[in-house]
């Protein structure tokens, strides 16, 4: 049977459907109802009525990005968001003492505790291993700063989004500003959240395998990497030109090593964006959102096994 409207009956005036008081002559192309010109959508091919105008809106798929994401309306949003909270955990550091603030001896990520001298900012007491020893110090001059093989776990992420010179953090949220919105546009919002989040863990976790277990590593230059990573395997995925990009990683590479910059987190970040934008990007179309989820639980996976190992290993 039909669901379309019935016939009127012969010599009936036909009136439409919402406005049964309304003399109409034109039917819905997709049901068939009589409606009236306030009621007539223009469609590809004739009229519609109101009704199945908003029917056929909630069948229609949402935009989709190049690898399954949801397309963003604005792909810079997710990007202004963390260039925002850096910049806040950066006021607060600079408004409570800068490199001396206790702000940064709770967010930096360092791999064992280490007693901290107050009085000279910069150096600590290497044979003072614990807490209670840092604190009973007769000098006064002890103060413990809690890593992670202690329990301060947040270091792992926190460390991300912790700077202290404005150089740093404005050189961290200019890549951010100028990586983050192509990549969202191209991989999706959560996508694009998962490689930002995970390549910063990753480079968390080479600092716990590689760096002095007394040092102090932070900024954003992690996840960063990550990014430029992601960006790498998506040019190479579409046949683009990724020489740019390439040099470009061969630059602050090189800055990298000059500067005695955390080259542990550096590293681990862009292996870890490498990870993550080809279990994005090489995913089949047939299952993409299922072999996705798995790729990223898996390389997530991966990277807290690591991280756990090498807690245990500063134990």
């Amino acid at each position: 049977m039909s669901d379309s409207a019935p016939p009127s009956p012969a010599g009936a005036v036909p009136t439409c459907y919402r406005h049964p008081g309304r003399e109409a002559y034109i039917r819905c192309q997709r049901c068939n109802k009589v409606i009236c010109p306030d009621c007539m959508r223009d469609s590809a091919v004739g009229f519609q009525c109101p009704d199945c105008v908003k029917e056929g809106a909630r069948s229609t798929r949402s935009g989709r990005t190049a690898y399954g994401g949801l397309r963003p309306t604005n792909a810079a949003i997710t990007s202004m968001v963390i260039i925002g909270i850096n910049v806040l955990v950066w006021l607060m550091v600079v408004a409570s003492g800068g490199r001396g603030s206790k702000l940064v001896d709770a967010l930096a990520l360092t791999p064992v505790g280490r007693c901290d001298s107050i009085r000279s900012p910069g150096g600590y007491y290497p044979s003072v291993t614990t807490e209670s020893v840092c604190n009973a110090l007769n000098t006064g001059d002890g103060s413990w700063h809690a890593g992670v093989a202690d329990g301060a776990y947040w270091q792992l992420l926190s460390s991300a989004f912790l700077h202290e010179q404005i150089w740093h953090i404005g050189f961290n949220m200019l890549a951010l500003w100028v990586l983050g919105p192509q990549l969202e546009l191209a991989i999706g919002r959560l996508r694009f959240i998962a490689l930002y989040l995970l390549s910063a863990f990753a480079g968390s976790a080479l600092v716990l395998w590689a760096a002095p277990t007394n040092s102090s590593t932070l900024g954003a230059s992690g996840a960063v990497f990550g990014l430029m990573g992601a960006l790498l395997v998506i040019a190479f995925k579409i046949g683009g030109s990724y020489q740019q990009i390439l040099m470009w990683i061969g630059i602050n590479a090189v800055l990298t090593l000059t500067y005695g910059f955390s080259w542990q987190g550096h590293l681990g970040g862009f292996l870890g964006g490498l990870a993550i934008a080809a279990v994005l990007v090489y995913a089949p179309k047939q299952r993409r959102v299922q072999v996705q989820a798995i790729g990223i639980t898996v390389v997530g996976a991966v990277i807290a096994a690591a991280i756990v190992a090498g807690i245990a290993t500063l134990a």
